[in-house]
This record gives structure tokens, C-alpha cells and sequence, in this order.
């Protein structure tokens, strides 16, 4: 079974740091995109970042680009979200997901697993 485990997450002030962790298992990891998504109360899911680990590309949501860094550990199976300069509208369930495919979108659709997520507050 593929399990996508993250981490990382908590309460943090604004304009303070992050760093999230999904550890994948069961899984192809260093083939396939794998991604980062979140969603806030009341407000539809947005994707926030992901990356091609065969090519090292790497895709972000406008409302990050210049805070989030999204990176890999191949020897760890491990995929990272470092989350810089938080803002209040950064507080959301951040949720983890691989794809069936090399290519990036910044879909859901695009991919076949999901994590549980792990909870991020900024106030």
C-alpha cells in the first residue's frame, strides 16, 4: 500500500517558519510527481507546490512563490515544504500527494494519493 506520512506541522506567529516532511512508502518515489496541497475552512483545496523528482522541476502557486521551497531526499523518500514568512492566510490543513506521472499540475485530479495532512495555524 502507498502510505504518504506528513510532519511538520503547528502554530507558528506570523512572519515565522515551517518546515513540513512527507515520508512516502509503497511507492515509486524517485519516478513520479508528488505535491503539496492545502485547504483552509470554508475555502476549496489549492495546490501550493510540487516537484518532478526525476527531472528536479519544481511548481508553485502564485500566493507562495518567493516564501515556499519545496525539495527532496531521494535516500530518505522524503519530499519537503519550507514555509517561510507565514502570513494568517497560510493557516490551512496542508495535505501531501503523489501522482501516477513525471509531469507536474497543480491539480488534485492529477493525483492518485493523498495524506492525512497536518495542520498549520499562523496568527
Amino acid at each position: 500500500d502507498v502510505q504518504l506520512v506528513e510532519s511538520g506541522g503547528g502554530s507558528v506567529q506570523a512572519g515565522g517558519s515551517l518546515r513540513l516532511s512527507c515520508a512516502a512508502s509503497g511507492y515509486t518515489y524517485s519516478t513520479y510527481c508528488m505535491g503539496w496541497f492545502r485547504q483552509a475552512p470554508g475555502k476549496e483545496r489549492e495546490g501550493v507546490a510540487a516537484i518532478s523528482p526525476a527531472s528536479g522541476r519544481r511548481y508553485y502557486g502564485d500566493s507562495v512563490k518567493g516564501r515556499f521551497t519545496i525539495s527532496q531526499d531521494d535516500a530518505k523518500n522524503t519530499v519537503y515544504l519550507q514555509m517561510n514568512s507565514l502570513e494568517p492566510e497560510d493557516t490551512a490543513m496542508y495535505y501531501c500527494a503523489a501522482a501516477l506521472s513525471p509531469w507536474c499540475i497543480m491539480n488534485t485530479s492529477h493525483y492518485a494519493y493523498l495524506g492525512q495532512g497536518t495542520q498549520v495555524t499562523v496568527s
